[in-house]
């Protein structure tokens, strides 16, 4: 069965998993979900991730990271979505929860956070917010 959003299907499963307190949870991998986990992993949100080989289809584990019992992840979001693809210019990048949240964006230059964004100057697809 074809997935039509793997993103959303990516963000659910670390906040399912967060919710029920496992230590790791297994995502059928690609190459944006990989710089997502690195996102996540970068910005100290989850506490590792491997790339597990596969002849049918590779997985990514992730490590869950988590603080007095409670996860470190508070909230995903999946801004841009198949229906409605929401893009943002240099100018015009989200700001999370004050600055302390993070926008993962898709750019020209790579997947990045926005604060990077705002660095390099550029914008692009809002992917999801992570707080």
């Amino acid at each position: 069965m074809s997935m039509t959003d793997p993103i959303a299907d990516f963000l659910t499963r670390i906040r399912n998993a967060a919710k029920a307190k496992h230590k790791r949870v297994d995502i059928p991998a690609s190459g944006l979900k990989k710089e997502i986990a690195r996102i996540l992993k970068d910005e100290k949100y989850i506490q590792d991730f491997i790339i597990i080989e596969d002849p049918k289809q590779n997985a990514i584990r992730i490590a869950l990271k988590y603080r007095d019992g409670q996860s470190v992840i508070k909230g995903l979001e999946r801004v841009s979505r198949p229906g409605l693809r929401q893009y943002s210019d240099k100018d015009n990048l989200p700001r999370v929860i004050n600055g302390l949240g993070v926008a993962v964006i898709s750019t020209s230059k790579g997947v990045m956070t926005d604060k990077q964004a705002r660095q390099a100057g550029v914008g692009g697809e809002v992917i999801c917010y992570i707080w």
